[in-house]
């Protein structure tokens, strides 16, 4: 050891650093299910809000075994454990946003919808996952009842896809020359469920990737966005909501949320992060490699 060289604590002596707490962040929770692949669900709302620089929670709602490829099974977690997790958060961490994503079976969505009426929550984002992966609507069923009479209507954002607004609001979606037109009706009908602003995404669309917001004030913004050429797109959706939470949690108002969550897909899907051996998922930290920080989105 030469000279002047800090050897540190020596063998047996504990080592102490006394530090003056002071730091304080805005906590986004996310209630959805687990993606064990790391890239949808819980998993991508927590690195969302971390590449944010806020301090991420979550209630789980279900476990799943997936990967890239595809979605192997799912376990429900009991309606009484998510309200209780919920619960646990807003005793000791109130969150300054909320986004929920897949909740699964009615009785699960009202343990949401009930605990955050009950904790008066705010800035709850909800994104309506209530499409089956082969693209019918389950309009009928209990789960999406209870999505509509019980959380919608605490919704300050609700961000369905072309699908999802499609069933929610019967209106059709599928004309590409009169998609904005049909778009526009849809968020009108949407409105009607929620006290909320609604963004109609269009990423699914076929063309440009623009999406409409209809604020909560009847005032409708098309947000127009290029498509990135990338089949690696695994939990876009998760990704966008709880990003949009970020931005609420800041302080933002519904649009500037948005445009800057859409920005920070957008970054997401060029970085080109490649791994799976399907649809992949997305690079959430792309602005940290390229900056070398942390840095506020709004």
């Amino acid at each position: 050891m030469s000279a002047g060289q800090d050897a540190g604590p020596s063998a047996g002596q504990a080592g102490h650093v006394s530090v003056h707490a002071s730091l304080s962040l805005p906590a986004v929770l996310s209630v959805a299910g687990s993606d064990c692949s790391g890239g949808a669900g819980v998993q991508a709302d927590l690195k969302t809000i971390g590449a944010w620089g806020l301090y991420g929670m979550c209630a789980l709602t279900a476990l799943t075994a997936q990967n890239t490829c595809g979605v192997a099974g799912v376990a429900a977690v009991a309606p009484e454990f998510v309200e209780a997790q919920i619960d646990a958060v807003f005793d000791d961490i109130p969150p300054a946003a909320v986004k929920v994503g897949m909740v699964g079976e009615a009785a699960a969505c009202s343990a949401v919808a009930r605990a955050l009426a009950r904790r008066g929550a705010a800035n709850v984002v909800v994104d309506p996952v209530m499409v089956a992966t082969s693209g019918s609507a389950l309009e009928d069923s209990a789960a999406v009842r209870a999505l509509v009479e019980e959380l919608l209507p605490l919704a300050d954002v609700v961000t369905p896809n072309l699908a999802e607004a499609q069933a929610l609001s019967g209106v059709s979606i599928q004309d590409a020359a009169d998609r904005r037109a049909a778009c526009e009706r849809a968020a009108e009908r949407i409105a009607s469920l929620t006290p909320g602003a609604v963004l109609v995404k269009g990423g699914h669309a076929t063309g440009d990737a623009s999406d409409l917001l209809r604020l909560a004030d009847g005032t409708r913004v098309w947000i127009e966005g290029a498509r990135v050429d990338n089949p690696n797109a695994h939990g876009t959706g998760c990704t966008l909501s709880s990003a949009i939470a970020c931005g609420l949690a800041r302080g933002a108002g519904a649009e500037d949320a948005v445009r800057a969550a859409k920005a920070y897909v957008t970054g997401a899907l060029a970085a080109g992060l490649d791994l799976g051996r399907g649809s992949g998922p997305l690079d959430h930290f792309w602005k940290v490699r390229q900056e070398g920080s942390f840095s506020a989105f709004v």
